[in-house]
Parts: C-alpha cells; structure tokens; sequence
C-alpha cells in the first residue's frame, strides 16, 4: 500500500500549482532514473550469463495479454503521478 504524507503540501515556488507541477515531474524523475539503473543491471546481468543480448530485448514482441498488463500498469502508475492533481480536483467537487 503506498504511503501518503499527512499535513499540508509544503509551497516552494510563487505559484502552488507550479509547485506541483514540479512535485509531479521530480516524483517522475525519480521513479525513471531508478527504473534505467535496474534495467540497465539487469541487461548487464542477462548478457553476461548469455541468456539473452540486448538486441533480443529491442526485438521482442509482447503478446495480447502481456500489453494489457501493462496497460493496467501504466494506467496505475499515471493515477499515482496525477494523484496531486487528482486531490485537488476532489477538493473543488466537494467545495462547488
């Protein structure tokens, strides 16, 4: 279950929803530099033991069931990026 912060979003910028724009891509940038140094580990690791070679992982061809669950998973992954956004708009709703 993923964590959430309590209390209220700290303001950095003038403008807070500059703030969160910048939240949402720092959040992105972690998440991206951590995923490359795995993956890159893993490539590493699978053409060293010959297993596979990087031009096999280029070629592959997912089938029907592996792209909708990664569908899913993106779909869930983009929900946890907007999810400032997706709190803000909750917010509106509930005050209109």
């Amino acid at each position: 279950m993923a964590k959430t912060a309590k209390g209220k979003r700290p303001v950095y910028l003038e403008n807070p929803q500059i703030d969160k724009l910048l939240a949402m891509v720092m959040a992105l940038t972690g998440e991206v530099s951590v995923l490359r140094d795995r993956l890159d580990t893993i490539e590493r690791l699978l053409e060293a033991k010959g297993i596979l070679s990087t031009s096999e992982i280029e070629g592959y061809q997912p089938e029907a069931k592996v792209i909708n669950q990664r569908e899913k998973l993106r779909a869930e992954y983009i929900a946890r990026v907007l999810r400032v956004v997706e709190e803000d708009l909750q917010t509106l709703n509930q005050d209109s």
